[in-house]
């Protein structure tokens, strides 16, 4: 009997139409050996319903992948997406599918994938978002699915669905944040040279998605504000050194990031306690001054809900330094 990987086990499921770009983000993210970090990476494979599987409008073609056996012993799995979600997804795929939620397996669609997860019967109940063109048929089709049309991801663990292709990435960082920490993330997004995170409640178009005149951009503002974290800064000093009113700001981070200045704030903040304490910073005041959080109490209030740990479980079990 062969040995089991100590390693946190991705499998991707593919079928036919899958698009490979889908693919292709999973693959770098979760696949490639990344000498860079120095902590074990991802045992990650692909796996089909067939052995042989044409992707994308039959431009692509898989063979010799590993049946779905594999998803067995998966402890995230990945679903395929499909050009056609009003049709029936395979049904060997939404049986090992389900399979996978029922041992509690964690569970991640990009784009249409959600529909895959919907007709698998895991979605029920959950909140869970897909591509906005495709909003209206999911909600028609799986009404008792929470289905949050506007968003880049929704994590509802051990459930993650992203909503277009761009966004599985934004939804893949998240979830290698989750299992080895920001400082980690933020190595692989440098790789990728995706370098600006997304927070999963940002919407997934905005009005100007590229501005028009450069110098118009958030981007001199948005430095200036990382520069200055460990101010108590607020909407009306930000306004100020942007010489905009707070209304015309709030409509700015709107138009440019789809969330809002105190929203995108807090994250940069928590992002920045995330590093401080995998740093081996232990004292809560002394994070919470540099980070512009004010107390250790308002810290505390802050990082759980945002990240679902408090600060001290984070060191715990995300510090890069030697115990």
């Amino acid at each position: 009997m062969s040995q089991r990987s100590s390693q946190h086990r991705v499998r991707v499921i593919v079928d036919h139409g899958s698009n490979p770009f889908e693919m292709g983000v999973a693959t770098e993210l979760f696949g490639l050996r990344r000498p860079e970090i120095d902590r074990p990476w991802y045992d990650f494979g692909l796996c089909a319903p067939e052995p042989a599987v044409r992707m994308h409008l039959g431009l692509f073609a898989l063979s010799d992948v590993a049946g779905l056996d594999a998803v067995e012993e998966a402890d995230t799995v990945i679903v395929p997406n499909r050009p056609d979600p009003d049709q029936p997804p395979n049904p060997a795929v939404c049986t090992a599918i389900a399979r996978a939620a029922d041992r509690g397996a964690r569970l991640v669609s990009f784009c249409t994938g959600a529909f895959t997860l919907a007709a698998a019967g895991v979605l029920d109940g959950r909140r869970a978002t897909t591509h906005w063109q495709w909003a209206e048929l999911f909600e028609e089709m799986y009404p008792a699915v929470r289905l949050e049309p506007d968003v880049l991801y929704v994590a509802d663990d051990p459930v993650y669905t992203a909503a277009g292709s761009a966004a599985a990435l934004d939804l893949g960082l998240h979830l290698i944040r989750l299992d080895h920490g920001a400082e980690v993330a933020n190595t692989v997004s440098r790789r990728l040279i995706f370098t600006a995170h997304r927070e999963g409640g940002q919407r997934q178009f905005v009005d100007q998605p590229v501005p028009v005149v450069a110098d118009t951009s958030l981007a001199p503002i948005l430095a200036w504000i990382r520069s200055e974290l460990a101010t108590p800064l607020t909407i009306g000093a930000i306004a100020s050194y942007a010489a905009v009113s707070p209304a015309t700001l709030h409509r700015r981070f709107q138009a440019e990031l789809g969330t809002t200045p105190l929203a995108w704030l807090t994250a940069e903040r928590i992002a920045l306690a995330c590093r401080l304490l995998e740093r081996g910073e232990t004292r809560l005041t002394t994070i919470a001054r540099q980070t512009g959080l004010g107390t250790a109490a308002n810290l505390r209030t802050q990082f759980r809900r945002r990240t679902g740990l408090t600060p001290t479980a984070y060191r715990q079990r995300f510090t890069l330094t030697s115990p």
